[in-house]
Order: C-alpha cells, then structure tokens, then sequence
C-alpha cells in the first residue's frame, strides 16, 4: 500500500515536469518510473522509524486525543461498560500527573492502536486485574499490603475488599494526607456503620467538624497498609499503647488541658497492670481485664463531661457490670477517675497513701537499724568470750 502511494506520487509529480519541462506526454510513464526507483532508493537508503519514541507529555498527549472525550466507554463481557474517559485537568493535577509519569508505565499492554482487546469479565475484575501494577514504583508499600487484614480477605474471595486504588484512586491520585478528613472519610466508602459512630465522638468531630489535626483519624489506630484484625487478642492487650501515643505525650495533652495521668495511672492500677504483662508475656492469650475502649467505647468516645459518656458518674456503674455483673451502686467510688490522688481530689486515699509512704520506709528502716545493732553486740559478746584470761 505504501508503496502504491509513492508510485502515485511519483507519477504526479513526473505529470507535473512534463507539463513544465515541455517533454513529450509519452515520457510522462517513463519519468514517473524513474522517481519512483530514486525515492524508493533513497527510503532503503536511510531508514526511519514510522513513528520516533515519544516524549513524556507528548505520548500523554497522543493518549488524551481519544481519552479526554467524554462518554468513551467499552463494553466488557458482563455488559457493564467501562468508562474510559480521563479528564485531563485532572489528570494533570494528581500526584502522577505532577511528576510526569506517562500512561505507559500504568498501562504496560498498550504499544499502539488499536489497544489489545479487553477479556475481563466485568469492572471490579479490571481493577483487581490493574492494582498490582502499582508494585512498580510502591513496592515497599505493596509488600505491607499483603499482610494486611485487606489482603486476607481479598484472598478469601470477598473481591470488595480493599485495594490501592479503592483508597487512592486511579488517574486521580492526590496526596492522602491532605486534606486530613479524607483520610477517614476514605474509610467510610466501605466502613459507613463506624464512621457514622466515629464522625459524633470527640475525636470525629474535632476532626471533620473543626479540622483539628491532632485527633486521630482511622489509620493512627488501625494503620496504612499493614492493617491488623482488630478482633484478635493481641490488638486488644496492645491498645493501650495505641492509646498512649497521644494520652502519655505531654505536650499535646497540654494544649487541651488533659493530665497524661489519665494514662499513667491505668497503667499504674490492676486493669493496666494485668494487660501490660500479658502485652509483653502472653500477647496472643485473650484476657478478661478491661482495656480503655472497654470503658471510653471504639469509635464513639464522648467528651468525659457528656451526658452519653460511659464513664460519667451516671453512667459508670453500668460500664462496670460490663465486667462486675455484681458491682452494687457504690462499686464506682473506688475508681479515681484517673486522677492522681492529690488534697484537691481524693483528699483520703491521698492522705492515707502518705502515712503508708511514710509509715512503711520508718518500719523497715527501724527493724534494718535494730537487726544490724543486734548483730553488731552479738559480735562484740562473742569476741569478749574468745579472749585469753591474760587479755582481760
């Protein structure tokens, strides 16, 4: 074919020198030949590519000319139909986008048109087919998703399950910590039943309501791509800790007036004491003492002074029968509330504290002091009986 063009050319070109060189029309077949053999010499001559290497933005845009028109779709064999439109603004303004990356490292099948022909059954299958290219350039990342609670359950054929781009999106990537609600608001597109409950609690709303950025959103409990069961024994006995990176660090807990007592002195009592041998020696061995969530609740931790908080004095004795069926209506007064007992709060258990602080170090320290005296006089008796009559 391409070849026939040339021959036409040649012979258009050869029409046109007659006319100009008023040759003889019978010559015209004769020249039109001879081009012909000259151009065809001078293609085998010096050889090029049809269509050199494109640069970056100039293969993205090849790639826009047809994908940027919206209402391109395929049909795949369920009759769902794929969108295939990118919207190149877009496009442009994603993380990918910004750094130049071309179609073709995503898309690794496509080398020209007409593309290769789609066998995939339906939508989710596509994207379950296309996620594991992001290994690519995330492979640390990728690598942590395989463990993953997310993962575990891809493989035990729930294809809902999460993957890459259900969180961050395809042509649309943008960076997932900013805004810091959409971390959370992410979550909800599978987790919609917690995030409802997360999105009224203290840390919710601090967060999607006054765009604090201190309160933790999902992924400060539960993790980025290494997501644990939070159902099994070992999450439970570790969530203190999990706790404690914001409750034990002092700055943060003083620009909103809380004592990081709230989690030294859990730590310090038979609740906090318990999990914590258990976290270190047992970490895998359910145990029955209460962590903080037990008390505070998961996703729908109120503020302390809340009339729905669970460890408001109202409300306390029935958080306890969680654990003491039989706790009776003064079974509450024994918990200090986190706080350390001081002269302003629990003035009793603080002062009985001291007598014992007291009252105990002078106890032993008089016993230590009587035995080393007893000790020192039996030695003192002992020499005096073993001297020589001559020495006395």
């Amino acid at each position: 074919m391409a070849f026939g063009h040339k021959i036409l050319h040649a012979g258009v070109l050869g029409t046109s020198l007659t006319r100009l060189l008023s040759l003889p029309a019978r010559h015209e077949v004769l020249l039109a030949l001879v081009l012909c053999l000259l151009m065809a010499g001078t293609a085998m001559a010096a050889p090029q590519e049809p269509f050199p290497p494109p640069q970056r933005g100039t293969e993205n845009e090849v790639c826009l000319r047809c994908h940027s028109s919206p209402g391109l779709k395929a049909e795949l064999p369920s009759g769902e139909e794929l969108n295939l439109y990118i919207d190149p603004i877009t496009f442009e303004e994603s993380v990918h986008g910004r750094q130049g990356q071309r179609c073709t490292a995503c898309h690794t099948n496509i080398t020209g048109y007409p593309h290769p022909p789609l066998y995939t059954r339906d939508r989710r299958a596509y994207n379950l087919e296309m996620y594991p290219l992001c290994r690519g350039c995330h492979g640390d990342k990728y690598a942590q998703t395989l463990d993953s609670m997310h993962a575990k359950v891809l493989a035990g054929g729930n294809r809902n399950a999460a993957m890459c781009t259900d969180c961050h999106g395809a042509h649309d990537t943008s960076d997932p910590h900013f805004p810091r609600a959409k971390i959370s608001n992410t979550c909800a597109k599978c987790h919609s039943a917690i995030f409802n409950e997360y999105k009224d609690s203290i840390h919710g709303a601090a967060l999607l309501e006054e765009s604090n950025l201190d309160v933790p959103t999902c992924i400060d409990c539960h993790g980025v791509h290494y997501m644990v069961d939070p159902r099994t024994a070992a999450f439970r006995v570790s969530s203190p800790e999990i706790c404690g990176k914001c409750h034990a660090n002092t700055a943060l807990m003083a620009r909103y007036g809380i004592s990081i007592d709230v989690f030294n002195t859990y730590v310090a009592d038979f609740h906090g004491t318990t999990v914590e041998l258990f976290e270190k020696l047992e970490p895998n061995q359910p145990t029955n003492k209460a962590v903080c969530y037990d008390c505070h609740g998961i996703h729908n931790i109120k503020k302390v002074t809340d009339k729905e908080a669970t460890v408001i004095k109202e409300n306390l004795l029935t958080t306890c029968r969680k654990c003491h069926p039989d706790a009776t209506a003064n079974f509450p007064a024994s918990w200090t509330s986190h706080y350390q007992p001081s002269p302003q709060h629990y003035p009793i258990v603080y002062y009985v504290n001291l007598f014992y602080q007291l009252f105990i170090p002078s106890v032993v320290g008089f016993m230590l002091g009587f035995i080393f005296l007893d000790a020192g006089r039996r030695l003192v008796d002992r020499r005096r009986k073993t001297k020589a009559p001559w020495e006395h």
